[in-house]
């Protein structure tokens, strides 16, 4: 019998568990989500996790020997300590070995645009439009610019546990500061409050982005059309580096801002522009899985 996939991933509001039935056949057998209480502290948080895998265990009628689990930021290899996570609560705590110490159990971990980019790599848009992918880059453009790479069908961590993270490369100095310390980031330029503090800067108004872009497609708003020509341009810019560097058969979009349609056209005839070769064979489509995503990545890591 195929071994079920077990997979937790941890927000800053809700943790979600969820059981596939196989990795051949990822079919749903339990999926159940919790508050984080991320706000009570890191022991809290650790608990809140056992809580859940007590609970879908209870429910499924078996406990796992060991489940995958996405979060945000990613573990330190030579320290052990996570990082980069926008959940202070557990910033620079071992939590990995924390939380297999309080489970008895090995846990696979990974950052969650990692987790992304392989389920939609395994069970996601991917295989849709190219079964045969070996190389998948997935992009998350949101409040922030994280990404994650797969090759054959496995996550890259890297060295240092920073593997696909594009949003911390550098794009344009108008980006200014970054909280990562270094200053143009990919995060800064294009990621949706980026755009939006630009478009305030050069109009003198606050507008969400969800606003900025229909006013641009219609071209009552000049400062809307120099928004949406600036993510436009940054994109192709950004994501060419990806591809150069890569060379991945399908990159896919996810996040807020992956949503805006031009993205898929003129921003892949942007790409083109600028990698090194005299086509873009590269394929840049929409996820199909949603805010599921990362849970199910989760649940892969274990296959």
């Amino acid at each position: 019998m195929s071994e079920k996939l077990w997979g937790i991933d941890l927000g800053g509001t809700k943790i979600e568990g969820v059981v596939l039935k196989s990795a051949a056949e990822p079919e749903v057998l339990v999926r159940k989500r919790i508050d984080t209480e991320a706000d009570q502290g890191y022991e809290h948080t650790l608990n809140r996790v056992k809580l859940l895998i007590d609970l879908i265990s209870e429910e499924i009628g078996e406990r796992p020997k060991t489940f995958g689990m996405g979060t945000p930021g990613a573990i330190d290899p030579p320290t052990g300590l996570l990082k980069n996570s926008n959940s202070q609560a557990i910033n620079k705590k071992p939590f990995q070995k924390d939380l297999e110490t309080l489970m008895q159990m090995p846990i696979i971990m990974a950052n969650d645009a990692n987790c992304f980019a392989l389920a939609e790599a395994r069970m996601g848009a991917v295989p849709e439009v190219d079964p045969d992918a070996k190389v998948v880059f997935g992009v998350i453009m949101g409040t922030g610019a994280g990404g994650g790479a797969v090759v054959n069908g496995q996550i890259i961590n890297g060295k240092q546990g920073i593997g696909g993270e594009w949003g911390h490369n550098f794009l344009d100095a108008s980006g200014g500061p970054c909280y990562c310390g270094k200053s143009g980031c990919v995060e800064k330029v294009i990621a949706g409050p980026s755009l939006e503090r630009y478009y305030k800067e050069i109009s003198g108004e606050s507008k969400r982005l969800k606003e900025i872009i229909p006013l641009a497609r219609s071209g009552e708003d000049e400062n809307a059309v120099k928004t949406l020509d600036r993510l436009i341009h940054f994109f192709g810019l950004g994501i060419s580096v990806v591809i150069n560097i890569l060379d991945p058969d399908v990159i896919v979009l996810g996040g807020g801002v992956g949503n805006i349609d031009e993205l898929y056209t003129r921003g892949a005839a942007e790409v083109e522009k600028h990698i090194f070769n005299p086509r873009m064979d590269t394929k840049i489509i929409r996820p199909k899985l949603g805010d599921s995503a990362g849970v199910f990545g989760a649940a892969f890591l274990m296959a």
